[in-house]
């Protein structure tokens, strides 16, 4: 078990970002920042050994304050889209920050991926090599969300395997809306495009959205360029002159997984798999849905370490998840509520599988 600390820089106003490395004995090690919860680097072997960085970042943190689009960031309090910015609950209307045209993005403008957290290594649980805590208080009205929230997220590092597991806590001293998730850019090759992995999403059905990305209603996948039942090479019809990949550049939605949670509370979210250095990434997850975003909006104005320049496709991003805009739905099965109150602990449970 190895967690080391250092100190990565400062904030605008002063306040120091601590830098963490967990490792384990089979070559997995991640960097992470009290900024965001950012995972800003996690080397993994490929099939012969050799490590590589398979998410997207920078090197440095001005451009994690000042140009981060939501890389590696922990994002709350709500991930994904509410329209209109705003929701009622209780019959109280809540304006929330505007930061998607006219849409509330990832708990917005200043959501969680732009807090300082609170971070310290924690006890590893049986089977883990390393554990690292991040606390943050969110107060009431925070990006215009009710509740003063408590959250705790805690990653660890496989003993035996190469897994990342995340698990998440909410508390609030008033009713409220969570959906929390993270958001790693993947790509298993560490470098280049991410666009010729093959993706396997074990839903039959994906929401359908409008212009502004907000889902309208439930479709079936069979029959269109949504259909990652089976391992499918993402590039192969993501330019399709499908209107839903017209409306968002690309894939840029909410699917429902299939099937029902393990004795452990998980079911298979995802795997991707990069032919070219036999990395694999499986995802398992307590949410009831995955959002897939294939990078569309990397248009070749950032810079990673080295000089990379990120392009269209470069990582992609599987965020385990509830429904995005739920507020504005019933709760149902096919809407499952994201309403927290005071008493009770939401808790959401994420592994990243490396092979």
């Amino acid at each position: 078990m190895t967690v080391e600390r250092r100190e990565a820089g400062r904030l605008p106003d002063g306040r120091v970002v601590h830098e963490y490395t967990l490792s384990n004995a089979h070559g997995l090690a991640m960097t992470v920042l009290t900024l965001g919860g950012i995972v800003s680097t996690l080397n993994v072997p490929d099939a012969a050994g050799r490590l590589a960085n398979v998410v997207l970042g920078f090197d440095n943190l001005d451009d994690y304050i000042h140009r981060n689009p939501s890389f590696g960031i922990i994002v709350g309090r709500y991930g994904n889209r509410i329209a209109g910015a705003s929701f009622t609950l209780d019959g109280h209307t809540y304006a929330l920050s505007r930061n998607d045209g006219p849409n509330c993005l990832h708990g917005g403008a200043e959501g969680f991926g732009h807090r300082l957290w609170q971070a310290e290594p924690d006890v590893p649980h049986a089977g883990e090599a390393a554990a690292l805590r991040l606390r943050y208080t969110s107060p009431h009205g925070e990006m215009g969300f009710p509740g003063e929230l408590q959250v705790s997220v805690r990653y660890a590092l496989g003993a035996d395997d190469n897994t990342w597991r995340i698990d998440y806590e909410a508390t609030t001293d008033r009713a409220t809306v969570v959906n929390l998730t993270h958001h790693s850019y993947f790509n298993l090759a560490g470098r280049g495009s991410a666009l010729g992995h093959r993706l396997q999403l074990p839903a039959s059905r994906y929401s359908e959205v409008d212009e502004h990305l907000i889902p309208q209603r439930h479709a079936p996948v069979a029959g269109t360029p949504f259909d990652f039942r089976e391992p499918t090479v993402i590039e192969a019809r993501i330019r399709q002159a499908h209107p839903q990949l017209l409306h968002a550049r690309g894939y840029d939605h909410n699917w429902l997984l299939d099937g029902p949670c393990d004795a452990d509370g998980l079911r298979l979210a995802a795997r991707l798999h990069d032919p070219s250095s036999g990395r694999c990434m499986a995802i398992l997850t307590s949410e009831p849905a995955v959002q897939f975003y294939a990078g569309n909006f990397l248009d070749g104005s950032l810079v990673g370490p080295g000089g990379r320049i990120y392009r269209q496709g470069d990582g992609v991003c599987l965020e385990t998840q509830h429904n995005p805009d739920s507020p504005h739905h019933e709760a149902s099965d096919d809407w499952p509520s994201t309403v927290l109150r005071p008493g009770d602990v939401w808790r959401s449970s994420t592994i990243h599988r490396f092979t």
